[in-house]
């Protein structure tokens, strides 16, 4: 499409992004069919065509409204629009631009600024969010059902994190919520790699991977997550001590691995952040490659049946499709059908809870899909879809690597 932006961002690194993006877009309607809003609302603003016409229209110095901002904020980011997108338009990297102009000039109700300050403020910080989480459960039996929906009742115990034994060693992220909320998913991958032949090491203080900040409206305290990120990790990249970085939550792994695009323009972390992209490698990929040293002993046992959610930010995010799905068949797992699986479960990060009204549809229809060829469990890549979907599902959802190592720990 032919586009002429205003003077206030045509010629800076973010306007000329934009320019390029837009002018690959034809306006083709295709990514419309793969679009959850559409699908819920059927108006064109509520779709990734009307959201970028919506964009163009900012970018190019029309008045911005709350009705836009409404619009862009019903997007779950989650990106199915780039997978059918004939035409290869970076949508998500233009919502990223649009979102950022739209905060700038436009002014949200008191109650919106406080609630997003909150979530910003506590959730990428461990030490606030675990004893939150303590403080959620014992108020659990007072909480409006909605609200204790929120609130996971329990949390699994770890296990045992196997001592750094061999030559090869990869480092996780540990993340903000996923130590509080599912503390066994980093420690099953780390018994699961420790049977390949690797050991799986976190760095202390590495907490929020910067995705939280950035996507509700706080990019530059964002930014500022992914550079203290990557401080903690580098002394340890740097000396050769690690030949990956293994991400066990897919929303995490997509923005780590787009830290070399984010922080492009920063002379200080541009290297860095090319080099952490670079390592960055989602479990499937590093369990995939090495398969074969737990395949014989998992071949042993009978199959169980179960229902896979690809994570968008998976599916989507990472352009990694169908992968964990062949290594769970493989491992012995039968994988129901899941209808429409390449629609969003309505987590999406923070959206559940800024948007709960269309994450509860979406959740809802999710779970029916789900549920629908009859599995005995659900799994899934993300700490977000995991919590989100078992409040409500009525059965087992577990991150697809404690259910891999439970099925190790059964055969051995």
């Amino acid at each position: 499409m032919q586009t002429a932006l205003a003077d206030f961002i045509r010629d800076t690194p973010e306007g000329r992004e934009a320019d390029s993006i837009l002018r690959k877009c034809v306006h083709c309607g295709f990514c419309t069919a793969t679009c959850p809003t559409y699908q819920l609302l059927g108006d064109e603003n509520d779709g990734p065509r009307g959201r970028i016409y919506l964009m163009k229209q900012a970018l190019e110095g029309q008045e911005i409204t709350d009705r836009t901002r409404l619009h862009l904020d019903r997007c779950l980011t989650c990106r199915a629009c780039e997978t059918t997108c004939p035409s290869g338009v970076q949508y998500g990297r233009l919502l990223d631009i649009g979102r950022k102009l739209v905060e700038e000039k436009t002014a949200r109700p008191a109650w919106e600024r406080v609630k997003r300050r909150a979530l910003a403020a506590i959730v990428p910080r461990r030490s606030l969010f675990a004893p939150l989480l303590k403080l959620g459960r014992l108020a659990r039996p007072f909480l409006t059902e909605s609200l204790a929906e929120k609130v996971p009742p329990a949390t699994p115990a770890a296990g045992e994190w196997p001592a750094p034994r061999h030559a090869r060693k990869m480092l996780a992220l540990a993340g903000c919520v996923q130590p509080a909320l599912s503390p066994d998913i980093n420690a099953a991958a780390a018994r699961v790699l420790d049977r390949i032949g690797i050991s799986l090491v976190e760095e202390k203080g590495a907490g929020c991977c910067g995705a939280l900040r950035f996507h509700i409206g706080y990019q530059e305290e964002g930014l500022a997550d992914m550079r203290a990120m990557i401080d903690r990790w580098w002394p340890m990249v740097e000396r050769g001590g690690v030949e990956a970085i293994v991400m066990t939550a897919s929303g995490c792994g997509v923005v780590v691995k787009d830290y070399a695009h984010l922080l492009r323009h920063d002379p200080q972390y541009a290297g860095k952040a090319e080099k952490i992209s670079a390592m960055t490698r989602d479990i499937s990929e590093v369990i995939e490659a090495e398969f074969g040293r737990i395949e014989p002993i998992l071949a042993k046992k009978a199959r169980v049946r179960m229902a896979f959610h690809p994570p968008c930010t998976l599916q989507h995010g990472q352009n990694i499709k169908g992968l964990t799905e062949r290594v769970l068949a493989r491992a012995g797992f039968e994988l129901t059908p899941v209808p429409d699986s390449h629609l969003c479960c309505g987590s999406a990060g923070t959206y559940s809870l800024l948007q709960p009204d269309l994450s509860e549809k979406l959740r809802r229809n999710k779970l029916t899909a789900l549920r629908s060829g009859g599995p005995e469990l659900i799994a899934t890549a993300n700490i977000g879809c995991q919590v989100h979907l078992a409040a409500i599902a009525g059965l087992t959802v577990q991150h697809w690597i404690v259910a891999l190592e439970e099925r190790l720990k059964e055969v051995s």
